[in-house]
């Protein structure tokens, strides 16, 4: 079935698209059509997920200068100017204390998660800058705008989400659209996994948001591939969460309770 958006001819960098979100974007974006470079950290898990959907493989360390500019410049050169970013790549934390947590684990997930959208954002957004033409995608969450116990990585998404603004208004005459995407708590396939070992339980995941469930990676990819292509060709600055509602149930929460399913009559 052909999809209603054609990004035929057009170059596609997903960062962290080895797995999980990244992963969903990536395979979705070839489906459009688009020439999709994954690059992540774990080569190998980008080999094999490229040579799944068609795509070509790189690794990069999105922490480092070097390697993100030796990324941007092995695709622009071999392959052509990049188009499309998703910018998916980052770690996440667990829920600490700020007694308990390591500042050695601190400054990594800033250096990942803040460092490294911005040097992502900033080697390929000049470029197309120059060019007069491109959409950047940067994943973000819904921690970058709720308060909660990841005091590196809800203060590293909020970052994204200024960042993403800023770079939007500084190119936005210069043909360059950069948004970003706050997912909430999505059923990866590594969460899935955890919840089917019982490490990790999904009622407190799904409860408090407006639809009762977690998001599947393949919604965030719905609304990348919109926030990408020309069918957003009027965004560009906003972050649009994909959260299931969860953002929205603050106000349920001291009751203990969000509405229930009204059922037929």
């Amino acid at each position: 079935m052909p999809h209603i958006i054609d990004l035929e001819g057009r170059v596609a960098l997903v960062t962290g698209g080895a797995s999980g979100i990244g992963a969903a974007c990536a395979e979705l974006l070839a489906e459009a059509g688009a020439r999709v470079v994954i690059a992540d950290l774990k080569a190998e898990d980008a080999e094999a997920h490229a040579a799944a959907i068609g795509a070509v493989a790189r690794a990069v360390d999105i922490s480092s200068e070097e390697s993100v500019r030796e990324l941007i410049d092995g695709i622009e050169s071999g392959i052509g100017p990049i188009d499309i970013i998703v910018h998916s790549a980052g770690i996440a934390q667990m829920p600490r204390s700020p007694e308990e947590f390591r500042q050695a684990s601190w400054d990594k997930i800033i250096a990942v998660d803040l460092r490294g959208t911005y040097l992502v954002s900033t080697q390929a957004g000049a470029r197309m800058a120059r060019r007069g033409r491109g959409s950047i995608v940067n994943i973000a969450s819904i921690a970058g705008s709720m308060p909660g116990p990841l005091h590196a990585y809800g203060p590293a998404k909020a970052g994204v989400v200024m960042m993403t603004a800023n770079l939007a208004g500084e190119w936005g005459r210069s043909g360059v659209r950069i948004n970003c995407l706050s997912p909430g708590h999505t059923l990866t396939k590594f969460i899935r996994e955890k919840i089917e070992a019982g490490a990790r339980d999904a009622a407190p995941l799904a409860d408090f948001t407006a639809l009762g469930r977690m998001v599947l990676p393949e919604e965030i990819a719905n609304a990348v591939l919109f926030l990408a292509s020309d069918m957003s060709s009027a965004v560009t600055g906003v972050n649009l969460l994909v959260d299931c509602g969860a953002s929205i149930t603050g106000g349920w929460r001291p009751y203990g309770w969000v509405p229930a399913e009204r059922g037929a009559a």
